[in-house]
């Protein structure tokens, strides 16, 4: 019977205490602002990745394309599951945290500003544009400064970068935030070096002249 003491104790005061905590754990997480802006990023990730896929067949031709178009890797998926965890923490222990409608606006702008950079990217560069960094040359890959070109050389990383960004933004998750413009950044100011070694030996004196006249799109990387 004494076994039964604190077992009761637990069922009478403390399981209610968690019962209450879980429900309101879940009416922050099915709030307005939850079902929102987690919806807002559902449909952020499912139009960009299905748009680069589509675009990749409409360009290259199914038979030309894998599934690695849709830009979906372990890391991605990790940092992107990381930046949920750290979004449904703050929305249960911080939930005012979510509120700033202003940010979160301002990072749905970010969003649709980055995709239409990266897309029209895409788009202007056709056959010339791959998601891999190509070290031989082809002879359909030809030297794209027209269009979104004329402002910067790569608007297609210029655009990812604006996106990934927005989508931490409005979730209104600030160490996401700072985490993802790090990485991201980092990555592209050691991918754009590498790339356009490449572009020079492909182009020559034609890419150095390029490269001298218009900005790579991408802050502090030159």
């Amino acid at each position: 019977m004494q076994f039964l003491n604190p077992l009761r104790f637990v069922v009478e005061n403390r399981l209610p205490l968690l019962i209450h905590y879980a429900s309101a754990s879940f009416s922050e997480i099915f709030s307005d602002t939850g079902i929102r802006q987690l919806s807002q990023m559902l449909l952020s990730l499912i139009f960009f990745h299905t748009s680069e896929y589509i675009l990749a067949i409409a360009i290259h031709g199914a038979s030309n394309v894998t599934l690695s178009s849709l830009l979906i890797s372990k890391h991605y998926a990790l940092a992107m599951l990381v930046s949920l965890l750290e979004y449904l923490t703050e929305i249960i222990l911080f939930p005012g945290l979510k509120e700033h409608w202003w940010v979160s606006n301002f990072g749905l702008i970010m969003i649709i500003v980055g995709e239409i950079i990266r897309k029209a990217a895409i788009i202007t560069a056709g056959r010339s544009f791959t998601h891999l960094i190509k070290i031989n040359h082809e002879e359909h890959h030809g030297l794209v400064t027209h269009g979104v070109y004329r402002l910067m050389r790569h608007p297609s990383y210029c655009g990812f970068l604006i996106w990934s960004v927005g989508t931490q933004v409005m979730l209104c998750n600030p160490v996401s935030t700072v985490v993802f413009t790090v990485v991201v950044w980092r990555f592209f100011a050691q991918r754009i070096p590498y790339e356009e070694y490449f572009l020079k030996q492909f182009f020559g004196v034609q890419y150095l002249e390029y490269a001298e006249s218009v900005a790579s799109g991408v802050p502090f990387v030159y």
